[in-house]
């Protein structure tokens, strides 16, 4: 049998004190907290200290105008809306099983596989399971890591920087990224031969902005070639804006290859028969080791890693 003897099991931890963390991180102020929860200020009081006396710490610091959280105070947070949320996909669940849907899987994906291996891996799992709610973000990696600590993601397919903290993180590569270069179609290089970096030089460029991944390794592609890197350059990632760009200059944009790939067949590009060595790091599967995938979550993890074969060529992950 097993001892439910955790911390909060014998501090009788009450949910309205994880509700009154985050209300008091996003209100800043112990009265209009309490508004928010519709609870009396000594009640909330009450339960702010009573969670302190527990914990042996204190979560705020009182200032005159306000509180502000300690370092205790914004861990406590940080958990605190990761069990709420947690608690929310737990009724949402149930109230999808109850209405005769399978559920819901909440993915986030970087642009690469979010254009090549996510809609063949959905497909796939809509076919069986027609009742999943799938949802779909398509952002960076950093953006895309927190929305999974905070529990509103479930799985990804993004990049891990060596700088970050992976202990409740489980990372299975799938494949690295490649870049190339795209102009509008019908540009005077377009279908041009044997094309050198140091004839792009002389063009105008729509780069990633200064401090992404990939800005850095294009800068550090043109300085490895002993070339300087283009001065007459747009920052930009968004890639409506990027083809819109394109579509009325002769500017060249550096792009992730499968997302070139992916306009080129569409019209709206021509991907340049030039070699681009500045390949980003691997990205793959990301999900967290200390949550338990839901039911959709672990359908669609299986569909992703069958999908890798028939989309990288690579054998199924185990």
């Amino acid at each position: 049998m097993t001892a439910y003897s955790h911390w909060f099991v014998r501090a009788r931890l009450k949910t309205r004190q994880l509700l009154l963390l985050v209300a008091l991180a996003e209100e800043g102020n112990i009265h209009r907290a309490a508004h928010v929860l519709n609870m009396a200020q000594p009640a909330a009081s009450k339960l702010l200290k009573d969670l302190e006396d527990v914990l042996g710490v204190s979560l705020f610091d009182r200032l005159p105008r306000g509180m502000r959280p300690t370092w205790y105070g914004e861990t406590m947070i940080r958990h605190a809306r990761i069990a709420l949320a947690t608690l929310q996909e737990a009724h949402d669940e149930v109230a999808a099983i109850q209405a005769g849907r399978f559920g819901q899987v909440n993915i986030g994906a970087i642009t690469s596989p979010g254009l090549a291996l996510l809609p063949t891996a959905v497909a796939e799992v809509k076919r069986e399971r027609p009742n999943l709610r799938v949802s779909v973000e398509i952002e960076t990696s950093p953006v895309l890591l927190q929305r999974l600590e905070q529990g509103e993601l479930d799985v990804l397919l993004a990049r891990l920087s060596a700088d970050r903290d992976k202990s409740n993180l489980r990372y299975e590569p799938l494949t690295e990224e490649r870049v190339c270069a795209v102009v509008r179609p019908g540009h005077a290089l377009a279908q041009a031969e044997g094309i050198t970096l140091q004839q792009l030089s002389g063009f105008g460029w729509i780069v990633p902005p200064t401090g992404s991944v990939l800005r850095h390794r294009f800068d550090l592609m043109y300085q490895e070639s002993g070339l300087a890197s283009p001065v007459d350059v747009i920052e930009s990632s968004a890639l409506l804006f990027i083809t819109a760009m394109l579509a009325q200059s002769d500017r060249v944009a550096v792009l992730a290859a499968e997302v070139g790939q992916y306009y080129a067949s569409h019209g709206m590009v021509a991907v340049l028969p030039v070699e681009m060595p500045c390949h980003m790091d691997s990205f793959g599967l990301v999900t967290r080791t200390d949550r338990v995938l839901s039911p959709g979550a672990a359908v669609m993890v299986e569909a992703l890693k069958a999908a890798c074969g028939s989309v990288y060529g690579l054998q199924r992950l185990g």
